[in-house]
């Protein structure tokens, strides 16, 4: 099971979309904080704000490159969220499946409508 401390700060982490673009941005290789500057639209102490909380949230770190940092993704936090997600996608799954068996054996066959022209 998820810790409620992890579980609260990455889905609080997660839950802000600008936190979510600069995660995408991340995903796909290391970035600095002028990257990210320019991929989100924003001034630089807003980005390291949210920089700061998704540290926090350990769902990214940073290592030093001579004067800048690049951040990368940590996805063992949203690993663990997409473990206990797991149970609520199967619950989903089922009820999705059930209605599914439930449309095929109420549904009535939609016939061809099309009007034929009677020959004399």
């Amino acid at each position: 099971m998820l810790g409620s401390v992890t579980s609260n700060a990455v889905l609080e982490a997660i839950a802000e979309p600008t936190r979510r673009r600069i995660l995408d941005a991340v995903r796909e290789g290391e970035r600095s904080v002028g990257d990210l500057v320019e991929i989100v639209g924003m001034h630089q102490p807003g980005v390291s704000r949210h920089l700061k909380v998704l540290r926090d949230a350990g769902l990214v770190e940073a290592r030093p490159d001579a004067q800048k940092r690049l951040y990368r993704l940590r996805s063992e936090p949203l690993k663990e969220l997409d473990a206990w997600l797991e149970p609520y996608r199967a619950e989903w799954s089922s009820r999705l499946d059930a209605l599914e068996r439930h449309v095929e054996r109420t549904a009535t066959p939609i016939q061809n409508r099309r009007t034929t022209k009677e020959q004399p």
